[in-house]
């Protein structure tokens, strides 16, 4: 869902070519989300869930470097060429609401 500030500046139309391999991604990492809430829920060992959560983790940065490179390949490419400067100080803004 796209804030008002969002919707102003996109102006074009997103279709992203790694639509499919982040989908993928992020039906895995639900899968691992939903795996470490069923440890969590049969009590196993503390050790094996956090390195669940690690995997949890790791395939969101994996997936979160996925849609930074298409936005930046085709969402600022396109903004830039519109003249839409204040597109860099959304990504900036949005990487370091992904990095916290």
């Amino acid at each position: 869902m796209m804030d008002n500030l969002t919707a102003k500046t996109h102006k074009h139309t997103h279709s992203h070519e790694h639509t499919k391999d982040v989908s993928n991604r992020l039906a895995r990492a639900i899968g691992h989300l939903q795996k470490v809430k069923q440890m969590v829920e049969n009590g196993e060992d503390c050790s094996d869930v956090l390195v669940q959560l690690a995997a949890v983790k790791s395939a969101i940065n994996n997936t979160g470097k996925v849609i930074l490179k298409d936005h930046m390949e085709h969402c600022i490419v396109h903004a830039l060429e519109d003249g839409n400067t204040e597109m860099i100080e959304e990504l900036n803004n949005a990487i370091d609401k992904f990095m916290k």
